[in-house]
């Protein structure tokens, strides 16, 4: 028997098998778990596909986010199917590129809409349309980044959403706690996946990461992953309203030895 064994739930946003939401994904269905998956477009179904295939996916549905009727879409056919859910992953995020790049402030009045739109209402709404079917002791998962907490270079716009979204969680944490339902996001560190190339610097923000963060290195999908299923199953009982870094510990630095070195001061 498996951690996540009879449960099951949903992932909104898995695009290939290089992402986060893929490697949470794999961790759960190793455990046991049966999952749903979600696509947006004709274009991103062949990319989905074969990673729900591979898992045995009962139920896979294209639903645009920012679509209301999608949503009630995909919670009418998830309750024909397995009645109840255990636990939704929102692995979803977008900002246009224009707006990743250049001075903060020009990003313009529908980027800001369409990032907090698609990166952080979408949660909300998923959340308030599968809230009749959740079980006791299910869980909600956000993914988030950093950027959220603190000023990242050419994230932007983006940061802006995530802090949106981390304080979402809190929020839904506080008004579904009562039935033992948990809300978290996981806040991981730079890896290597297709979404992060769309921000300018990415290698150059990997190298740093690896450099200061206190376990000189960066983290992998795989321990990502594993954070996903801790924070799914019954290991995390006791946990909500958090923003749990899976980063090497980069988070928790201010200043590194290798700052020191740089600036010429003996550490």
């Amino acid at each position: 028997m498996g951690l996540m064994s009879n449960k099951k739930g949903i992932i909104f946003g898995v695009s290939n098998k290089r992402g986060i939401g893929y490697a949470i994904a794999k961790q759960l269905f190793n455990e046991g778990a049966d999952i749903a998956f979600t696509y947006a477009g004709e274009t991103m179904k062949s990319r989905v596909l074969p990673c729900a295939e591979e898992m045995n996916s009962k139920l896979i549905m294209n639903c645009d986010v920012t679509n209301d009727d999608d949503i009630a879409s995909v919670v009418h056919e998830f309750k024909r199917v397995y009645g109840t859910c255990d636990f939704i992953i929102h692995a979803v995020a977008f900002a246009n590129r224009e707006d990743l790049e250049g001075d903060f402030s020009n990003v313009s009045r529908d980027g800001w809409q369409t990032a907090m739109d698609v990166s952080a209402y979408s949660f909300v709404a998923i959340a308030n349309k599968f809230k009749p079917l959740l079980n006791p002791k299910a869980s909600l998962i956000a993914l988030t980044y950093l950027g959220g907490e603190r000023s990242v270079p050419n994230y932007n716009v983006m940061g802006v959403a995530k802090a949106a979204l981390e304080a979402s969680v809190r929020y839904l944490a506080l008004e579904f706690g009562h039935s033992e339902v948990r809300v978290n996001a996981i806040s991981a560190g730079p890896v290597k996946t297709l979404a992060a190339k769309g921000i300018s610097g990415f290698d150059i923000l990997l190298k740093v990461n690896a450099a200061r963060s206190p376990m000189k290195r960066n983290v992998t999908l795989d321990e990502v992953g594993k954070a996903g299923l801790y924070l799914c199953s019954d290991l995390s009982s006791g946990v909500t309203g958090e923003v749990h870094h899976v980063d090497c510990g980069y988070h928790s630095i201010a200043t590194s030895k290798e700052d020191a070195k740089i600036i010429g001061i003996s550490a």
